[in-house]
């Protein structure tokens, strides 16, 4: 499954109902008393059902990355995690906005700027 990134959706799903029933048959088999070499398989299977299921979920969100990059929200599960402090800080814009009152101080009382003689 993870060898095939670029198949079909469908193939990978139709991989992963097959490993399932294969491993639905080795746990019965287990119960039942089947051979030790079958029981080793056990694992094999379960981790390559693992493996599939997260190439199909990076799959998922790519495609759902690609959908909302236009839209002006995004789920939360999406966005970039960074810590809580980045993301409740200004943004560069917002810190560099200034109220009416501000700008006048700022042009009528502007910085001096003096020539010290040396």
């Amino acid at each position: 499954c993870s060898s095939d990134l670029s198949s079909g959706i469908n193939a990978e799903y139709g991989q992963l109902e097959e490993l399932k029933t294969e491993l639905s048959n080795l746990q019965v088999q287990k119960v039942t008393g089947g051979a030790t070499n079958k029981l080793s398989k056990i694992k094999d299977v379960r981790k390559s059902i693992a493996r599939c299921r997260t190439v199909l979920r990076a799959n998922q969100r790519e495609n759902l990355r690609k959908f909302y990059k236009s839209k002006k929200y995004m789920p939360l599960d999406l966005r970039p995690k960074k810590t809580r402090a980045i993301r409740r800080a200004l943004t560069a814009n917002e810190s560099s906005l200034r109220t009416l009152r501000q700008r006048k101080v700022d042009t009528h009382f502007s910085q001096r700027v003096y020539a010290v003689k040396a």
